[in-house]
């Protein structure tokens, strides 16, 4: 199994999950907040996958990657941060209320 297998299968996932969070919360306001946090994120992990693949902490299997890359990070690597991005907050949103309230 290659990189793109495993994080399409997560990925589907987390999309099944934003689907709900969106049907429940129709407002367009959290999302535009996910995606400005998502901006950030991506920008990050280009940095950092970048600086720990240069010095050498973390490698990978050529076989297992695509070969396209941002600067030396395999674009792989990215799949964690958007998966990270959408689904704490559309897990939050899935949250009834009431105990989103007394967990603050």
């Amino acid at each position: 199994m290659n990189y793109w297998t495993l994080n399409a299968i997560f990925l589907a996932v987390v999309a099944l999950v934003a689907i709900g969070a969106a049907m429940r919360i129709r407002s367009t306001r959290p999302w535009v907040a996910i995606a400005i946090t998502l901006g950030v994120l991506l920008v990050m992990t280009a940095v950092f996958d970048n600086v720990m693949i240069g010095v050498g902490l973390v490698g990978y299997e050529p076989s297992l990657i695509s070969g396209a890359f941002i600067g030396i990070a395999p674009l792989e690597d990215f799949a964690y941060a958007v998966a990270a991005a959408i689904l704490l907050p559309s897990l939050w949103m899935l949250l009834p209320a009431r105990e989103r309230e007394s967990r603050a």
